[in-house]
């Protein structure tokens, strides 16, 4: 659905986070032991691939829509994006898109201005944009105040045409750029999947306008939907 509202101090907000200019993929690759004789154990298909415990316990029984975010390194701004779609008790590998995250890459303390994206598990609620609803099952809000100022560089200037909130430090159910931080502006917030401009960002995850929008029809909140995001290391521990 589509709600129309003014969004004070929305540009605010974006520009502590999400792109900006300096700011805005890889294949993550199973590991295994090559050595002769020795396999890597199959995948247990109740689990999403390749995230440890750690994040495995914090995703909520009741998700079955998981979008999975592998950076390629903790210092690394490429990352995969993978969207699990739960069918029974097995996580089905749906779909795969190429990615970036924060420019200096992952953080498990994020705070305002270090660009790096934060590591963790957070609930998926509200989306937006610049453009019309693409027919997202998220509650949707279109807004011009998500354009990103024209001072930045040209290629930026479509980051925020569509957006989907990640639910970090954010007041859920309202739309993405609200800029209230309930844990305060320190802890930064305004983390966004949002359109890619070719390289890493302040903070947020970003994805073609293609993959956007497969995200935004996909994404169903009577499925609880998800992100699982961080470096590979974080992501297995």
């Amino acid at each position: 659905m589509t709600v129309a509202v003014a969004a004070v101090g929305s540009i605010l907000a974006a520009l502590s986070s999400c792109g900006g200019p300096g700011g805005a993929g890889g294949d993550h690759k199973a590991r295994g032991d090559a050595r002769p004789g020795h396999t890597k154990p199959a995948a247990d298909p109740t689990r999403i691939p390749d995230v440890g415990d750690r994040l495995q316990r914090r995703i909520p029984a009741e998700s079955g829509q998981v979008v999975a975010v592998y950076g390629a390194d903790r210092n690394s701004a490429d990352a995969e994006v993978v969207l699990y779609t739960k069918r029974g008790k097995v996580w089905e590998r749906q779909r795969s898109w190429a990615a970036h995250n924060g420019k200096k890459g992952w953080t498990t303390h994020h705070h305002n201005g270090d660009r790096r994206s934060p590591v963790g598990v957070f609930t998926l609620s509200d989306a937006g944009g610049v453009l019309p609803d693409p027919g997202a099952k998220l509650p949707y809000t279109r807004d011009p105040a998500f354009a990103a100022p024209h001072w930045w560089a040209k290629s930026h200037w479509h980051d925020f045409d569509y957006v989907i909130a990640i639910d970090y430090n954010r007041v859920k159910g309202t739309p993405p750029n609200n800029p209230a931080r309930p844990e305060g502006d320190a802890k930064g917030g305004s983390i966004w999947l949002h359109m890619d401009h070719g390289s890493g960002t302040s903070a947020c995850v970003s994805m073609s306008k293609q993959d956007m929008e497969y995200l935004l029809r996909v994404l169903d909140p009577h499925q609880h939907p998800v992100v699982v995001m961080g470096d590979r290391a974080d992501l297995e521990a």
